[in-house]
């Protein structure tokens, strides 16, 4: 009889416990899909490149490419079949050598501004997944475009004080439509000096520099001090000498028109921080410059225009892996603002942007609407890998918790709309996939490689045939709101790539050409 008692005793505890770790399973459950949306359970550690993806891997290949089809000066290597010399004398004027460099869009400008933005951002990608892109057998492409541009930087600078930021005359340029190897046009200089001060273009152009020794550093480093030496007088000369370039030299405003320098200010010395160590520079960004120009807790978007949500991701990385530097107010600002933007990108966060496309597409502008979403992208994989190999479990986003894992889905989720995920079913990266622009605005693939044409030739531009030449690797400007695409050679709002935005995508898919990379030191 007491051995009966003592046998249902327990069997009725027993019971109890079941249906006590039945009801905590549940809650936890309910509780992770409330406020954990990393679906899939928590990332590992990343670690050493992985197997290359074939689909990102055959696009950065891709991609990569269309920086050659922009080169100009006297090719070496050259494997584009359409694109021969041009601009060789460019600079000749000043009795300088800017014959390098590369063309801005579709056209045969050099416009400083947005190429040493370009430069910078290709220069952050190799720093930050130049392991993955040599798994993928793309490291040297990217050094050797990145050179392309920073061989020009190094001539356009020549004194302390001087910085030549563009080369030909937009007007004149493009009231004709022709090869630039066939260019008569002329081609005038425009420089900023301490009496035409140019702040933003002299402080990004600081910025190239400073990463791009980075980058060298290991391989040449003749060339890398080289680099930092430009970088360090640029940023002084932009620092002590201050004004807009759009106010001193109108002219630039109809096409790169700055809204401001501050952000380049701290976007020039974070760079320069991270290049020689020198407290001086983390200074600068976390002082009174930062309370006046980083605009603290207010996301943004990551364009050649506004860097502050690069420096916000760029300073993070200082709070993430330098426990000492990390202590400081102001860093942690820099962070908390980086984080709010990667909150504002995830889609199922609180504070999520509104600007999307009923796809998912991030969606800022009819002009070259793809700029912001992989420029954007780029920041989320770049954020996801830091918190993965600092071991942080998540971002906050108002009542809700976000995995590093989410964050690379989103780049994920746009970088496959880019390559065709998306209502149109067309790749948006010229060359990849069976379905892709044939009309791209862009002289050179508009245009024969044996036509005549001397700077009068429209007729190509209005051709209702396909473009005779393949702008392999171009990032065309994207759909509209609606999700939809014409594909016509006028319609340049659409169909006209340009440099910078190739920087962001060999930058985004080098990041997710392989598994989760370690956040590992620049130096």
């Amino acid at each position: 009889m007491g051995e009966e008692k003592k046998s249902g005793g327990c069997m009725g505890w027993f019971i109890v416990l079941i249906v006590v770790g039945a009801i905590a399973l549940a809650l936890g459950f309910t509780l992770r899909n409330k406020f954990h949306h990393d679906d899939d359970g928590d990332s590992p550690v990343p670690g050493p490149p992985g197997p290359v993806a074939q689909k990102y891997g055959d696009a950065l290949k891709i991609a990569l490419q269309f920086f050659d089809i922009q080169k100009s000066g006297k090719l070496v290597n050259n494997e584009i079949s359409w694109r021969g010399d041009s601009g060789l004398d460019d600079g000749k004027e000043a009795n300088l050598d800017l014959s390098k460099g590369m063309y801005d869009a579709g056209d045969h400008m050099k416009f400083g501004f947005p190429m040493a933005y370009t430069a910078t951002v290709l220069s952050w990608a190799i720093l930050e997944y130049g392991d993955q892109m040599n798994k993928a057998n793309q490291l040297d492409s990217a050094k050797d475009s990145l050179k392309w541009i920073t061989d020009y930087l190094i001539n356009a600078h020549p004194e302390p004080n001087v910085l030549y930021i563009q080369v030909g005359d937009p007007d004149i340029d493009h009231s004709c439509w022709d090869r630039p190897e066939g260019m008569t046009e002329k081609r005038p200089l425009i420089q900023i000096n301490t009496s035409t001060p140019g702040t933003e273009v002299a402080a990004e152009t600081a910025a190239a520099m400073a990463s791009a020794s980075l980058v060298f550093k290991s391989s040449d480093s003749t060339y890398s001090s080289s680099l930092l030496k430009h970088a360090k007088e640029l940023f002084t000369f932009a620092d002590k000498h201050r004004g807009s370039y759009s106010e001193n030299i109108p002219q630039v405003q109809k096409y790169y028109n700055s809204t401001g320098y501050g952000d380049e200010l701290l976007w020039a010395a974070s760079w320069l921080y991270h290049a020689t160590k020198d407290q001086t520079y983390l200074d600068y960004v976390v002082g009174s410059n930062g309370e006046t120009y980083a605009n603290w807790g207010s996301p943004t978007w990551f364009s050649w225009d506004d860097k502050r949500p690069g420096t916000q991701v760029l300073l993070s990385r200082v709070s993430f892996f330098d426990s000492k530097a990390a202590t400081d107010a102001s860093l942690k600002n820099y962070k908390k603002t980086a984080e709010a933007v990667m909150c504002g990108l995830l889609p199922k966060s609180p504070t999520a942007t509104s600007s999307r496309t009923r796809s998912g597409l991030i969606w800022i502008s009819d002009w070259n609407a793809l700029q912001h979403p992989v420029a954007s992208a780029f920041l989320a994989v770049v954020y996801s890998d830091y918190m993965l190999t600092s071991r942080a479990q998540k971002i906050q986003c108002d009542s809700a918790s976000f995995s590093a894992k989410d964050l690379r889905k989103f780049a994920l989720s746009q970088a496959n709309y880019v390559l065709g995920d998306n209502p149109m079913k067309m790749s948006y990266l010229v060359g990849y996939g069976d379905k892709y622009s044939q009309f791209v605005h862009h002289r050179g693939a508009s245009i024969p490689a044996d036509a005549t044409t001397g700077c009068k030739g429209w007729q190509w531009l209005e051709s209702d045939q396909p473009n005779p030449n393949v702008a392999m690797g171009a990032l065309v400007g994207g759909p509209f709101l609606n999700e939809s695409f014409v594909d016509d050679r006028n319609n340049s709002m659409q169909t006209e790539p340009s440099t910078y935005n190739s920087a962001a995508i060999v930058g985004l898919l080098s990041g997710l050409v392989t598994t989760s990379s370690v956040a590992t030191s620049f130096t």
